[in-house]
């Protein structure tokens, strides 16, 4: 079985409560379960309102860090709501890195809804991603795998795409590889822009984006692959026409936006057998990328 990595450490209710009612008895409450199970963190539910994160390896141990430092910066310059930290944690009983409690989101996750229904959330997920996009701070967290120029990509990625694409598939990735690089100053990056992390309400529209532990600066095209890993093809141009209304983005963003989405759907194609909303979504980016026209070329 090829599935996300393992978790390196045991985490259940009974730590979660054990560290809540030693270091945030203010925040603690009786009933706390297991929410959602994800790359890097474990997350459970504590009430009706908060959520307690915790990662589950030594590698994703600093993202946590990174959300602590700049989702507060970022949050009032956002149009919908983000899980900004109300308590960050410390290790204790055993547990051996930083925690945080996070307000509990109203929505549910996009990728809970099929395709064609998240088109309602185009001009909303548009309108984060125009604001969020703006130059960061000097102190923004770097990240190898986000944001980065996709020559950075070829050694880890190449195979991947041939294998679960392809021949003709990496030989349009490796032209897309070779469209012009951002011109400007690095951005504010989400970093991980996928369904599971997009909140819709129940009409379809942007309730909230989630997860900010890949936050990072860099080239915006890594953030704008949701255009393929969420949409159909009807969807994605009013998308990117949403975007570019904005001036911010060059055409050759999209190009190299393609070629993320391609790779990251190969990615999550061979790491989620033991996560089907992530496999969904590794089937859904391959057919979308694949089924464009243009190759990524345009």
């Amino acid at each position: 079985m090829a599935g996300i990595p393992p978790a390196e450490v045991h985490i259940d209710a009974t730590l979660v409560r054990r560290l809540l009612a030693r270091q945030c008895p203010h925040l603690a409450d009786e009933h706390v379960e297991s929410f959602a199970h994800g790359w890097d963190n474990e997350i459970f539910a504590v009430g009706p309102s908060l959520l307690v994160r915790m990662p589950r390896r030594q590698a994703s141990a600093g993202l946590i860090d990174n959300e602590v430092l700049t989702l507060p910066r970022l949050a009032p310059r956002l149009p919908v709501p983000v899980p900004v930290p109300v308590f960050a944690g410390r290790p204790q009983h055993g547990y051996p890195w930083s925690w945080t409690v996070v307000p509990r989101l109203p929505g549910h996750r996009a990728a809970d809804a099929p395709a064609p229904a998240r088109g309602a959330t185009v001009d909303g997920l548009a309108a984060f991603l125009v604001a969020l996009h703006t130059a960061a701070d000097a102190d923004a967290p770097a990240n190898p795998f986000r944001g980065v120029p996709l020559a950075a990509r070829r050694e880890s990625w190449e195979p991947r795409i041939r294998a679960v694409a392809g021949a003709d598939a990496l030989a349009a990735w490796q032209r897309a590889a070779e469209a012009p690089a951002w011109p400007h100053r690095p951005v504010w990056l989400h970093g991980d822009v996928h369904p599971l992390n997009v909140l819709l309400h129940a009409d379809g529209g942007l309730a909230g984006v989630i997860d900010f532990g890949d936050v990072c600066a860099g080239d915006p095209a890594s953030d704008l692959a949701v255009a393929w890993l969420m949409f159909d093809a009807g969807a994605r141009a009013r998308f990117q026409a949403a975007c570019s209304l904005s001036g911010a983005y060059d055409e050759a963003v999209w190009t190299r936006a393609w070629a993320w989405a391609l790779g990251l759907a190969c990615v999550f194609s061979q790491a989620s057998d033991d996560m089907p909303a992530l496999a969904a979504i590794a089937r859904h980016g391959l057919a979308e990328t694949l089924a464009d026209p243009a190759g990524g070329i345009r």
